[in-house]
């Protein structure tokens, strides 16, 4: 049973194993759990179980949820409940439900207890962990939120089980990150037909692309210098979901944006590691593009969280685990998105 331990104030623990909902604990008494609505319902009653919830809030499925809307929605059905303030809040479901769960937990008297329970690989290996919470505007994602860790985090890979295959795949682009930005042994291992929930190497492999970001958070917490490298293509991902409002999904959109930078890092001088995307890409098989005018993207991501009073900085790598940040030329930013639209133009469809 992988126990990953995550450092901040307080330290957390992310649990990675079968079974693990029916193990979970927690010492608050008076509990609200907020659901992505697309759930299957065993996964929500087993959570009901575990958990005894006096509340339970479903949410839209994916961006949907993060939304002002929705979150006026959770935080009033908080109050309405009389949730103390030595109650908790769990998210159940993927990325978007636990970042909006944890950024209405930061936000309902000024902060309550929150667990999180991913059942995506995205959420597991990324949005669950780190205690980055938030929502998004219409001028951009994620451009509202909270550093809020989770009290603990708990993984159960049968959830993933139950995912739709194209799912699965998109939330591998995180752990494929990870193998790009820090362990290079991950990349091999998440390309292998191996890399699914029923094999018995699996849980080990899910724990180490956590680990990843859990070692980079318990180091970086609320992003001064290091943690920023975790966005590695990032920069356009969001911007491709911004202009296709959310039509292409965060895991396709990072796997893209992987791509681009990898292409960039090259154009600048560094190792090549184009292979390596462009191979991630073709074993992913995002969700075909439709047709993107780079202006229309740029002026999304001129609003990058990364980005300061002298412009944006992408996530760049000298090298396989040699991330680094750069503040690319618009011209060089331009040639490339070219270069790499034309490249990417026909991927094999889901």
């Amino acid at each position: 049973m992988p126990r990953i331990e995550v450092g901040g104030t307080p330290p957390y623990t992310v649990t990675v194993e079968s079974g693990a909902l029916t193990r979970a604990g927690m010492p608050q008494t008076r509990v609200a759990l907020i659901v992505d609505a697309g759930l299957p319902a065993e996964w929500v009653e087993l959570a009901q179980r575990a958990f005894h919830p006096e509340l339970t809030i479903d949410v839209p499925s994916g961006d949907a949820c993060k939304t002002l809307d929705v979150l006026g929605t959770v935080l009033s059905r908080l109050a309405a409940a009389n949730l103390p303030r030595d109650g908790a809040v769990i998210g159940l479901g993927g990325g978007a439900t636990t970042d909006l769960a944890g950024f209405a937990a930061a936000s309902y008297l000024r902060g309550v207890a929150y667990y999180s329970v991913p059942t995506t690989l995205l959420g597991m290996v990324d949005a669950a962990v780190g205690g980055k919470t938030g929502i998004n505007l219409p001028e951009g994602k994620n451009l509202v939120g909270a550093f809020w860790p989770p009290r603990a985090v708990w993984c159960d890979p049968q959830v993933l089980g139950s995912l739709p295959p194209a799912v699965f795949r998109e939330g591998a682009a995180e752990a494929y990150k990870h193998g790009l930005i820090s362990d290079p042994t991950l990349l091999g291992r998440v390309l292998s037909p191996d890399f699914r929930p029923d094999h018995a190497g699996f849980e080990a492999t899910l724990a180490d692309a956590i680990a990843v970001k859990a070692g980079v958070v318990t180091r970086d917490l609320t992003e001064q210098g290091e943690r920023a490298y975790l966005n590695f293509g990032h920069t356009l991902a969001h911007a491709i979901e911004a202009v296709t409002h959310h039509g292409v999904s965060h895991g396709d959109a990072v796997g893209y944006g992987m791509h681009y930078a990898a292409l960039l890092s090259r154009e600048l001088g560094g190792t090549d590691l184009s292979a390596h995307t462009r191979r991630f890409l073709d074993w992913q098989r995002p969700k075909a593009l439709p047709a993107l005018e780079f202006g229309a993207l740029s002026a999304y991501m001129a609003r990058d969280k990364k980005a300061d009073s002298q412009g944006v900085r992408f996530v760049l790598l000298h090298g396989l685990a040699r991330p680094y940040l750069a503040r690319v030329p618009e011209a060089t930013l331009s040639s490339v998105f070219d270069l790499w639209r034309s490249d990417v133009s026909s991927p094999v469809p889901k």
